[in-house]
């Protein structure tokens, strides 16, 4: 009897181990098909999208990524989107970083009421702020600017990124910081040579949550930004898509355009970026 139910037990392990790998690969699909029909049907003729959207493309059309780069020029909006990407990511790293090592390591008066905040502001929608801010950086003049851009962006990530990294953090073992502190090394030295080195991981994951949210952020890039010159990316390709043109061969060719570089970061580093968020004991919420 042992060995018939060892034999049923492997039968149903073999079982759900099939079962899980066609759930997962049906999720695969539903997550890549959209992006490879999109990239289908840039290579597309205006003809052959209308005949079917669905379908492979007869003539493989590569001249609509250049017709499409210098319509919608998409590389003065990829050069803003990378300032505004990095500077959102770098100062939100030393924002969070520097409050969530006060709130995991130092005994902060207060810290019980910050954490409060700290949730309830990051539930808050961000469409309440809009124009609140848009008076305050007309006022300060940083309408219009990438950096007043960085700045906003920054306050609403840092909520999210300053729990993770504490989290994170206090997840770390204590003993290498004490014995820098025996040394007599400072506060600040302890975080910049014994905290951030191990909490790498989580900084990366701060970063790249933060620069893919910036880079994909709409609302507040179409309000603060005028200029052409200094428009992002998203606001660059929605001008494009909401122009004159009804080629959607070329706004489907600008869209791949304009995804291309944040899905190919995120496939590099995601391993990084799943360890991150694991170890931060934030990966089941």
């Amino acid at each position: 009897m042992s060995t018939t139910s060892g034999a049923r037990a492997t039968g149903l392990r073999g079982r759900g181990r099939a079962l899980a790998y066609v759930v997962l690969t049906a999720l695969a699909i539903f997550a890549i098909g959209p992006v490879v029909l999109f990239f289908f049907n840039a290579l597309k003729t205006n003809g052959e999208y209308a005949a079917g959207s669905l379908g492979l493309p007869r003539s493989w059309r590569w001249d609509n990524f250049t017709a499409a780069w210098t319509q919608a020029n998409m590389g003065a909006g990829l050069a803003n989107s990378a300032v505004v990407v990095l500077g959102t990511a770098a100062l939100t790293c030393v924002v969070a970083g520097c409050a969530s090592y006060a709130l995991a390591r130092l005994r902060v008066r207060g810290s019980a009421a910050f954490m409060t905040y700290l949730l309830v502001a990051g539930s808050l929608p961000a469409q309440m702020f809009l124009m609140p801010l848009f008076y305050m950086w007309s006022r300060a003049g940083l309408y219009d600017s990438r950096s007043g851009l960085v700045l906003i962006y920054c306050g609403l990530f840092s909520p999210f990124a300053t729990l993770l990294l504490r989290s994170f953090m206090l997840n770390l073992p204590r003993e290498m910081e004490e014995a820098a502190r025996i040394d007599g090394a400072g506060e600040i030295r302890v975080f910049l040579r014994i905290v951030v080195p191990n909490a790498l991981p989580g900084f990366l994951t701060v970063a790249l949550t933060s620069g893919l949210s910036a880079y994909n952020e709409f609302l507040f890039a179409v309000t603060m930004v005028e200029s052409d010159a200094k428009m992002p990316l998203s606001t660059t390709f929605f001008s494009f898509q909401q122009g004159f043109t009804q080629n959607f061969t070329l706004i489907s060719a600008a869209g791949f355009i304009m995804i291309a570089p944040m899905l190919v970061l995120f496939l590099l580093l995601q391993r990084r970026f799943i360890d991150g968020l694991s170890t931060s004991g934030l990966g089941g919420v």
